[in-house]
């Protein structure tokens, strides 16, 4: 097998904001595995710094994935994963990419599309969330009047002015399904004093409002709190959520994070086990990377896969969330094309 690559610049239609801080450009990194007889498959890093990625950090250590899985049948996909995972710790983004890659390429040499090759049905897809980044209200306003066509907004808190920001979201959006995370940004008797506030503008649900090694502290709020609290931060591959249970009510799987398909596979079966929740997220990322992330969905109670609508330059087309529906493509693999 041959990995290629290219570097990838996306723009944001507005500067997007977290309580990490926040970019109105991000680099991701477009990769491409062939087989010997020349069929491709295409799969997205989307790197984050919080996980310790960049993209030059993907480009640096795709040349050592590749010799870890040079001369294995790229039908082996377990094994392939695996091997990806001995050849370094963490860069979960970097092997996501190729984890994607091959499995577009083993449905493309099915000619199915990578959701029937799983047997899964995508009507089934719960709806995604459009998000709200942190902003003035003046910003909140403008951008919720955008999502205009979306039901369910995920508001960004873990600043010094999130009341102000979830009222301005609800009086601009009354009738919307309203989910919040805060990531990590929140301390716990803090996260406890926000939840009248959460309660009284009817947010669904909170995602991560601890720092991700607070795990005695998400129970703390978790056995105090109102409404379901979704682990992120503090989730990323299926060896954290023993630690999880009865500390939060669900997951939050992102491919970045977790480094593979069949990782976040064997994520929903964990929860799922343990009876947690099971929602999908992601980073900025093209239509690609979205795509990847979006065969998952029949799977899920929750999603958030709105990283493609907020980019204003997607070279690709692939699953659409229009509306908030998650419409996968009949076509081959993950069914992505170039625009």
């Amino acid at each position: 097998m041959k990995i290629s690559h290219e570097i990838l610049t996306l723009r944001t239609t507005h500067p997007f904001t977290i309580a990490r801080g926040g970019s109105s450009e991000f680099p991701v990194v477009w990769v491409r595995v062939t087989d010997s007889d020349g069929n491709d498959g295409w799969g997205e890093a989307s790197p984050s710094k919080f996980y310790g990625e960049t993209a030059e950090t993907v480009v640096a250590v795709l040349p050592r994935l590749a010799a870890a899985i040079d001369g294995i049948n790229p039908w082996s996909l377990e094994e392939i994963e695996h091997q990806l995972d001995l050849a370094i710790r963490f860069n979960g983004a970097a092997k996501s990419a190729i984890s994607a890659a091959l499995h577009d390429l083993a449905a493309k040499r099915l000619n199915v599309p990578l959701w029937k090759m799983w047997g899964l049905d995508p009507t089934r897809a719960p709806r995604s969330s459009f998000t709200i980044g942190i902003g003035d209200a003046a910003d909140i306003k403008r951008k919720v009047a955008e999502a205009a066509e979306y039901p369910i907004l995920k508001v960004k808190l873990g600043s010094d002015h999130d009341e102000e920001i979830l009222r301005t979201v609800r009086e601009a959006a009354p009738d919307k399904v309203l989910r919040v995370d805060a990531n990590a940004g929140w301390t716990p008797k803090h996260a406890l004093r926000m939840m009248e506030v959460l309660v009284r503008h009817g947010v669904e649900f909170v995602e991560q409002p601890l720092p991700a090694h607070d795990i005695a502290g998400l129970r703390f709020v978790r056995e105090r709190a109102p409404l379901p609290i979704i682990a992120d931060e503090s989730c990323v591959t299926s060896a954290d959520i023993p630690r999880l249970v009865g500390a939060v009510d669900g997951i939050n799987i992102k491919l970045a994070k977790c480094g593979g398909l069949r990782e976040a596979l064997r994520m929903i079966a964990a929860a799922r086990t343990h009876g947690m929740l099971v929602m999908c997220g992601c980073m900025i990322e093209t239509s690609l990377g979205i795509t990847a992330a979006a065969h998952l969905a029949p799977l899920l109670d929750y999603a958030d896969l709105d990283g493609a609508a907020l980019v204003a330059n997607d070279p690709f087309i692939g699953a659409s969330i229009a509306g908030g529906r998650i419409a996968l493509r009949d076509a081959p693999g993950l069914g992505v094309t170039k625009a």
